[in-house]
């Protein structure tokens, strides 16, 4: 989605539309670390307006995606919704050695007469993502001995408990 800067006023507008979900899901596969993948385009609602020369955003976004769970491995849906802020300022002409000083450093910069949404809504679809997917809260996981996906059945494996390096705090007494 792209809007054009002289269109933006100081009263708010509110538009609707669709996020593709390719380029996230290309994110998303690069990354060995992530574990989803957008099911379907992205729902965005945002609210525009303009103070001064600066474009402020306030939205949210809806959507579903597919994660795989990093205790048990299974596949599961999610639905994803998130609400953002975000404030666009024009771009400062560059300088040789001048580095964005601390209030520059939460703007996002415009420099052209068109304002491209689409890295906006995919940085924030990014972000509302777990770091570690669960399919739920009490998932038991795998077993590490043998494999088996705790939450079907009971691990019927036979090796021991007894850590050999644990053996000296066997023996240790605390007093009260």
């Amino acid at each position: 989605m792209k809007l054009a800067v002289n269109q933006v006023t100081e009263s708010p507008r509110d538009i609707r539309f669709q996020e593709g979900v390719d380029e996230l899901n290309r994110t998303c596969a690069t990354d060995p670390r992530s574990d989803f993948r957008f099911l379907a385009p992205i729902e965005v609602e945002l609210s525009y307006y303009r103070s001064g020369r600066d474009i402020f955003f306030h939205g949210v976004l809806t959507g579903t995606v597919e994660g795989c769970c990093s205790r048990c491995l299974k596949s599961y849906p999610s639905s994803i919704e998130k609400r953002f802020d975000f404030v666009l300022t024009p771009e400062l002409p560059p300088a040789k050695s001048r580095g964005l000083n601390r209030g520059e450093l939460g703007l996002g910069f415009y420099s052209s007469d068109e304002i491209d949404l689409s890295p906006y809504i995919r940085e924030e679809a990014i972000l509302i993502l777990a770091m570690r997917p669960l399919c739920d809260s009490e998932c038991r996981g795998l077993c590490s001995g043998c494999g088996v996906d705790l939450n079907m059945e009971s691990c019927r494996c036979t090796f021991k408990s007894d850590d050999p390096r644990l053996a000296v705090l066997r023996g240790l007494r605390l007093e009260r």
